[in-house]
């Protein structure tokens, strides 16, 4: 079971029902999603549920990002268990709003979140996919450590793949 973490300036914790108004308020926001569209709330409330059922299903999953010095919840991230053209994988998701772009909170979510499932799966590899023109994204992969292994498409959009190490 994935724990709460605490940071430096975030914790990072399991969603609960009363973060449904904020994770709907970044997913739909189409401002946190300049490389690729943003959901429609309705899919991004059956997201919300799809995060929770992983939850239940595996002991963790996807987080809230919440500022400590605000309680605000600026974000969402963590991993998931995702099959990755046949290779059961541990996917790295991080979507901030974008008023909390540029201050260094995707790494600092990131690194820990990577440490425990290196530790706790390690059968499963962790891997970045994310939008090949999604410079920003690419550069907190590679400052986690991970390094580009591929280009491809992912879900009919061209993507790039990264792996630790």
């Amino acid at each position: 079971m994935l724990p709460e973490i605490r940071t430096r300036r975030l914790i990072l914790r399991r969603f609960r029902e009363a973060d449904l108004p904020s994770v709907l308020e970044v997913q739909a926001d189409p401002a946190a999603h300049p490389f690729d569209e943003a959901p429609a709330p309705g899919a991004a409330r059956m997201l919300f549920s799809l995060w929770q059922r992983h939850w239940a299903e595996h002991g963790f999953g996807y987080v809230a990002v919440v500022e400590i010095a605000t309680g605000k919840l600026i974000g969402l991230g963590g991993v998931q268990v995702k099959d990755l053209h046949g290779e059961p994988v541990l996917n790295l998701y991080y979507r901030f709003r974008p008023s909390a772009w540029g201050k260094g909170y995707a790494p600092e979510m990131a690194l820990p979140i990577v440490e425990w499932a290196e530790r706790e799966i390690p059968g499963r590899p962790v891997v970045i996919v994310t939008n090949s023109r999604n410079t920003p994204a690419q550069r907190v992969a590679e400052k986690l450590g991970f390094r580009k292994w591929k280009d491809d498409l992912y879900e009919g959009v061209p993507a790039a793949y990264y792996r630790r190490g």
